[in-house]
């Protein structure tokens, strides 16, 4: 497998989390999105989306995180990352996509190139912005996990899945913006859990090829 990936992009980051929890080896393929990489012909021609990350495997390439994830968690062996259960399958679902869908859109470098570029602000306008974003996504994220009443030691009981795969990469961006993450002690709680594990240390920025 051909992992393309950025070392700072999040939602690679969650890729690599699902792939070091399988056993599963890749070959990363860096795309640098500083130096505008992902928007060239040579990237658009395998993935037309112009978006990290993608995922070549057995000569398909693979797009969307989420997805990816659960492609992997279907075709590969290894330990599950979705439950058995529809209903738990749900909330792990549900979950990521508040990272996925209310989060990350929002705070992503496209869009925090356009509004700067847009409303002509300044790097404490755009901080601005995406702390705000953060406090809103951050706490749908606390109340999910507590009105549920799912998660142990993971955001779903023991069982790591792909929720913690999307919660860590977000804290990691929240803590890259200096964002005040005291409010948010579930959440927290399992991003410390999971960054005893190491598929995760693996996983994170500082160790990927390019981070030096």
């Amino acid at each position: 497998m051909k992992l393309y990936t950025f070392f700072r992009s999040s939602a690679s980051f969650r890729v690599r989390i699902a792939l070091n929890s399988k056993g599963l080896r890749y070959e990363p393929a860096l795309v640098s999105l500083p130096k505008g990489e992902h928007l060239e012909a040579k990237y658009r021609s395998v993935n037309p989306q112009g978006l990290v990350p993608a995922l070549e495997d057995g000569g398909r390439i693979l797009t969307q995180s989420l997805a990816i994830i659960e492609y992997l968690d279907e075709v590969h062996p290894g330990p599950k990352l979705l439950p058995s259960d529809p209903i738990d399958r749900h909330y792990v679902r549900a979950f990521s996509q508040i990272v996925a869908c209310e989060i990350h859109p929002l705070n992503n470098t496209r869009t925090l190139k356009h509004i700067r570029k847009t409303y002509k602000l300044d790097d404490e306008g755009v901080n601005a912005w995406y702390r705000h974003w953060i406090a809103d996504g951050f706490g749908m994220m606390e109340s999910f996990l507590i009105r549920e009443g799912k998660c142990g030691k993971y955001c779903f009981r023991d069982q790591v899945t792909m929720a913690d795969c999307c919660l860590v990469p977000q804290v990691f961006n929240a803590q890259r913006y200096d964002c005040d993450l005291t409010p948010y002690p579930t959440v927290m709680r399992i991003h410390e859990a999971c960054m005893q594990l190491e598929p995760f240390i693996r996983a994170q920025p500082s160790k990927q090829p390019e981070a030096g």
